[in-house]
């Protein structure tokens, strides 16, 4: 509260400084640039930071037309083609100006009101390529977000072409002032959602957004859960399909991600693969990365306590193989469980902060020469390096990284609960993760929906993704102004 009262004593202070005195304050920096320049009885003089502006565009469009005598600085409009320009006398409005690109156009003898025109460079750290790399499919459009905000909103645009599309424009950061932009589709969304994203960014107090995923943890309803609440997406395919379904999506300067909300744990699953193949094919491969899930979280915990607990359970047949493979293993299961999971997390996290040729190397060498020391030094078992393995791999098959983040948290405390007390740990951490997705909420709207609460109407497009037919109208959780996306009738029928 006290930093709030700091802060906006500063800024008062900021307002009662004239134009003058904030130069004075703005050109101790080197990049900021002063040009004079004596025309006849007028002299201009030209303020801009050089690491901002288009050097192009000042010296075609601007300074070739400062050869003429004016009255009044609102002729600079008429006089120079220019199509953002401006005239003021609020010396905050000229400070951000100044920091967006623009210059800043003063004559001699006239300190109260200036011109700012702006001439921003708009290509410096633009990308060239635009291909989805992190989600990446086989089938279907690769066109992915850059880090242009005004590039993804014209994406959005092409792909959306409508005029209920709607972009509004907040600035986020006291200190980067950084542009952030909500789009939704208004004939579509619900405006509870629209006034809940616009209440939480509106009351944000930070100071630098790096990302759009930094938007995400502060608006977020809970900041304390492994699990994400918004999707974050940087195809531009996928964030089109929540918007039509009547989601909201937040974009960020700067950053290559768009997220979206409100969404449910199902979200996460979902690849854009799955609708640009056979309904049954989608379906298929859907259900295996759902199993997928299931099998990376317990699998490894499962091992645990059977050999420290519940060793009766295991067959007969199966018996001798582990008993073989774990007679020079010194060390308790709970451990060499731990040991060979730290490991591949090792590996995991080398090769992704690598060089990419350097990264696959690792991954690939590291682990075919870790896992055979280890079991040929008895550290861990034959069958232990399978199932770990197998639980790494399985990790990979969610399409959201986030949620392989969470995954592969979640395998390490359910390992030491089996470890502790075996099949009960295990139950009780399973409990613990339902529960605690229970009570978690995305804008208000259930985690587990449509499973809870249930909604029967909206299972088609959950575990498995269900034909065009049976997917005609929009999710009834979100609570769409318009239900129906397109007549299942006329989508079915065949006119050849």
């Amino acid at each position: 509260m006290q930093s709030r009262l700091n802060r906006k004593k500063v800024e008062a202070k900021n307002n009662t400084i004239d134009i003058n005195q904030m130069i004075n304050l703005v050109s101790q920096s080197s990049d900021f640039a002063h040009i004079n320049l004596p025309i006849n009885n007028i002299t201009y003089n030209l303020f801009f930071y050089q690491t901002l502006v288009d050097s192009e565009t000042i010296h075609h469009f601007v300074l070739p037309y400062l050869n003429q005598e004016i009255n009044d600085i609102n002729e600079i409009k008429s006089m120079i083609p220019l199509n953002d320009i401006s005239v003021t006398s609020d010396a905050k409005e000229v400070e951000e100006k100044l920091l967006q690109g623009n210059i800043l156009l003063q004559i001699k003898g006239e300190p109260k009101k200036v011109a700012l025109l702006n001439v921003k460079d708009v290509k410096v750290g633009k990308r060239i390529y635009n291909d989805s790399e992190n989600e990446y499919s086989v089938v279907g459009p690769k066109t992915g977000f850059v880090e242009d905000i005004q590039v993804n909103l014209n994406l959005l645009r092409k792909h959306i072409v409508t005029p209920n599309l709607i972009f509004e424009e907040f600035t986020v950061g006291s200190t980067s002032k950084t542009k952030i932009v909500v789009a939704y589709i208004k004939d579509i969304t619900n405006e509870e959602y629209i006034n809940t994203i616009r209440q939480r960014i509106t009351e944000l107090d930070f100071d630098v957004i790096f990302d759009a995923t930094t938007i995400e943890h502060l608006i977020s309803d809970n900041s304390n859960t492994p699990f994400p609440l918004f999707l974050s997406t940087e195809r531009v395919d996928r964030a089109v399909y929540t918007m039509i379904n009547g989601q909201v999506a937040i974009l960020s300067d700067g950053s290559p991600y768009a997220i979206t909300a409100p969404s449910n744990l199902f979200d996460f699953f979902i690849s854009p693969e799955d609708y640009y193949l056979p309904w049954i094919v989608g379906s298929f491969f859907r259900l295996i990365r759902i199993f997928g899930v299931f099998f990376s979280t317990f699998t490894t915990s499962i091992y645990v306590a059977v050999l420290t607990h519940h060793y009766t359970m295991i067959p007969k047949d199966l018996m001798g193989p582990i008993v073989f493979s774990r007679a020079n293993v010194p060390f308790p299961p709970l451990l060499e469980v731990l040991f060979l999971e730290i490991t591949i997390e090792l590996l995991r996290e080398a090769g992704a902060r690598l060089p990419t040729k350097v990264g696959q190397t690792l991954g690939i060498v590291g682990g075919i020469v870790i896992g055979q020391a280890s079991v040929a030094a008895a550290l861990s078992s034959n069958i232990l390096l399978i199932i770990v393995a197998l639980s790494a791999l399985a990790s990979f098959t969610t399409p959201i990284f986030k949620m392989s983040n969470t995954i592969r948290l979640l395998r390490f405390p359910l390992i030491i609960l089996a470890g502790a007390v075996g099949g009960y740990g295990i139950i009780f951490g399973m409990i613990m993760i339902l529960i605690h997705l229970l009570r978690l909420t995305s804008l208000g709207a259930p985690y587990l929906l449509p499973f809870y609460p249930f909604r029967k109407a909206d299972l088609a497009d959950t575990i498995i993704r269900s034909s065009y037919s049976l997917t005609s109208k929009r999710a009834g959780y979100l609570r769409p102004k318009n239900l129906w996306r397109y007549n299942s009738k006329k989508a079915r029928l065949k006119k050849d």
